[in-house]
């Protein structure tokens, strides 16, 4: 058992609900190819943060038990995952949970209901808001820094040269 990929252990352990459950938030998160015995210190730092993720997924995965919130999410994790981590949030929130994510991955960004966006810097310089609204308001809104990443995301890919003059 401890040799099967968690994607098969969560279907062999179909009948006992407390695993099953645990391990399907496993495989949301993207871990359903790691096998169940593996242990600790052999996971990418990437996959370690998606066990901590799963855990608190895990928790929170009642029906409206209240507010989640997640700092950097999305750090260690590739594309791919993000998506799978964009799946289990949407379906915490259709769930009645409240999800309140700090995050600057602009993918994560893009799908969310509202956002916030503090600065204009970190630190000393930071802590105002300097835009709010959805993705989509951000995108156009000439006071966001991260509106033109995110127009990005939803025109697709923008030459290097006007990257580098966003950058500046």
């Amino acid at each position: 058992v401890l040799d099967m990929p968690i994607e098969i252990a969560h279907t062999f352990f179909e009948s006992v609900p407390a695993i099953s459950r645990y391990l399907k938030t496993l495989c949301d998160v993207g871990l359903g190819y790691v096998r169940l015995g593996q242990s600790a210190p052999t996971l990418s730092g990437g996959e370690a943060q998606r066990v901590k993720l799963a855990t608190e997924l895990f928790r929170a995965s009642s029906p409206g038990r209240g507010v989640l919130v997640l700092d950097e999410p999305t750090t260690g994790l590739a594309l791919s995952d993000v998506r799978h981590l964009v799946a289990v949030l949407d379906r915490l929130a259709a769930a009645g949970n409240a999800v309140v994510v700090v995050e600057h991955h602009v993918e994560l960004l893009s799908v969310c209901d509202q956002l916030v966006e503090l600065g204009p810097q970190g630190g000393a310089g930071g802590g105002r808001v300097i835009a709010q609204g959805t993705p989509a308001e951000l995108s156009k809104d000439p006071q966001s820094i991260t509106g033109p990443w995110l127009h990005e995301v939803a025109s697709g890919p923008r030459s290097s040269a006007k990257r580098k003059k966003v950058k500046q």
